[in-house]
């Protein structure tokens, strides 16, 4: 029998998280195009139209973030800041959690990939919201997060700065295995700091 060659379990899950986001932000778009014109005929005001409008957008918004995030990136991919900062604003926009994006410059996929992970597993940390901070210098991605109440499950994290660690994940923090499974696979092993109130990512 010939040989074929084997894409990586990692690869493979890439791209069906592509293609997941990718089929299901069409038909998305198509709903929140059909409620924006039944609004402008004025026959369908009031708070039922408003839910599903702002149901549509926010779901719309997590799909282009996941479809980042939990997505394919190749390395001659790069995404523009306007487009990082619709994603975003789009994300948070109702919530109680302030992400403040600082580089102004497009960026390659895979960095904002890696951000965007960042981003997520801080989000965790933070259930009663707060101020997330996105910066970039010569040395990489950093991201700090600081809120009234930090919650951070000291196993989880501990992950990320160690290949060879084991954890009980549950589907809801699975971006902290990509972000360490992506990081380090790049030569990137992100490095962890958690305070009482505040913490550092940096990849």
């Amino acid at each position: 029998m010939e040989d074929r060659p084997i894409f990586p379990p990692e690869d493979v899950a890439a791209l069906v998280g592509s293609r997941l986001c990718h089929d299901l932000v069409n038909p998305l778009g198509a709903i929140g195009n059909g409620v924006e014109l039944l609004g402008m005929t004025g026959s369908t005001d009031g708070p039922e139209m408003a839910l599903i409008t702002d149901a549509v957008k926010d779901a719309l918004a997590r799909i282009r973030f996941f479809r980042i995030a939990f997505g394919a990136a190749c390395a001659d991919q790069t995404i523009s800041r306007r487009e990082i900062d619709d994603i975003l604003s789009g994300l948070h926009a109702t919530g109680r959690l302030r992400v403040t994006w600082t580089p102004t410059e497009a960026m390659p996929r895979l960095d904002v990939k890696l951000a965007f992970l960042m981003l997520n597993c801080a989000e965790t940390a933070l259930p009663m919201g707060g101020d997330i901070t996105v910066t970039q210098d010569e040395t990489g991605l950093h991201v700090t997060a600081e809120g009234p109440r930090l919650t951070a499950d000291r196993a989880l994290w501990q992950l990320l700065e160690h290949p060879s660690e084991t954890a009980d994940v549950r589907p809801a923090e699975v971006q902290f295995l990509l972000l360490r499974d992506t990081a380090f696979a790049i030569g990137r092993g992100p490095w962890v700091s958690v305070g009482e109130t505040g913490l550092d990512i940096r990849v």
